[in-house]
């Protein structure tokens, strides 16, 4: 039986990993239906099943106080809910909290970017999986590229730097695309990372096994026209990256939970919109802390019992098999980015 660590500052599981990165979806909701994240007919979740947002401040809170550092607000596509400007202000304010990030489409980005940035979001991932109006539609099903390339833009007119193009890589689809992806970012300043598709959900747009690309296929086609130099840089997640000795500038990452397995250095958890605490990516396993909060309102002590007592279920590794079949049913949107 693994033993939890029960000190009043760090986060430990049973493995001795220090647990101080949250991702907290703030919705499961999203104006983009990606093909690779849910099915183009989604049922998305009655509100009154949702966490408040100041029910997940109440959770956000409680991990800080117990050393973590780093909160990723995802979705869905988190700059659809209602309220989340002064959500990340609040959070920002967390005495303790080093950085709080932003996983989005870009789609809201030129209205909510000043906005977000005066509010303390420290930084923003967003993603760009084409660079062809046409394909990125066809990924995207509803997404308008000039209207993300213009919500990229309108973030480094904000003020943020170090922003991260996140590319979903598919076989047959993208995934001659890498180069001008890079170049993309190399042109404005950003970094990028190259992503294999997570098999989350079951979907019928494609068949996974057969858009599968791995990390070390797109390193070869990058390594053609680049010459890549390996960093130990880390920014807290699953990210391994590069730099580019012809644009130092930028960060060139890598998340390979296929080809590169990353769980034995794991420091995060995550928090659905539902108010589920999943301990692993590719496993069910969970602690329910919407029914902590309602059952207990206002008692923090016991919410963070009940955080502490989770860690015992995160096992060491996901077990994510090409091939194989969908062994997680939750979509993308219903983990949290």
């Amino acid at each position: 039986m693994a033993v939890v660590n029960n000190a009043n500052t760090e986060l430990l599981d049973g493995f001795s990993r220090k647990i101080d990165y949250l991702r907290m979806s703030v919705t499961d909701r999203c104006d983009f239906r990606c093909v690779y994240c849910m099915a183009e007919d989604m049922q998305f979740l009655p509100r009154q099943r949702l966490l408040t947002l100041e029910e997940q401040y109440q959770i956000a809170e409680r991990f800080v106080a117990m050393g973590t550092r780093k909160i990723r607000l995802t979705g869905g596509e988190p700059l659809v809910r209602r309220g989340v400007v002064d959500f990340c202000a609040r959070l920002a304010a967390l005495p303790g909290l080093r950085e709080l990030c932003m996983t989005s489409n870009g789609s809201q980005l030129t209205r909510l970017a000043k906005p977000l940035f005066d509010a303390g979001l420290s930084r923003l991932n967003i993603s760009l999986d084409s660079l062809d109006s046409q394909r990125f539609k066809e990924l995207t099903r509803t997404g308008d590229l000039a209207q993300v390339i213009a919500g990229i833009d309108a973030a480094r007119a904000a003020g943020f730097r170090r922003t991260k193009l996140n590319c979903v890589v598919l076989k047959g689809r993208n995934d001659h695309e890498v180069i001008d992806l890079i170049r993309f970012a190399i042109d404005r300043e950003l970094d990028i990372c190259f992503i294999e598709e997570m098999p989350l959900g079951i979907i019928s747009e494609h068949q996974r096994s057969e858009s599968y690309c791995s990390s070390d296929e797109v390193r070869a086609r990058i390594a053609e026209h680049f010459t890549l130099i390996e960093s130990a840089e880390s920014t807290q997640g699953p990210s391994r990256y590069w730099r580019l000795a012809e644009a130092p500038h930028i960060r060139l990452g890598f998340i390979s939970p296929h080809s590169h397995n990353f769980c034995g250095s794991c420091n995060r958890v995550r928090l659905t919109v539902e108010g589920r605490l999943l301990l692993c990516l590719g496993n069910e396993h969970s602690a329910d802390l919407k029914h902590v909060l309602r059952a207990h309102p206002g008692d923090s002590e016991r919410l963070e019992k009940a955080i502490r007592s989770a860690m015992a279920l995160k096992p060491y590794r996901h077990h994510f098999e090409v091939d194989g079949e969908v062994q997680i049913l939750r979509f993308m949107n219903m983990t949290g980015g």
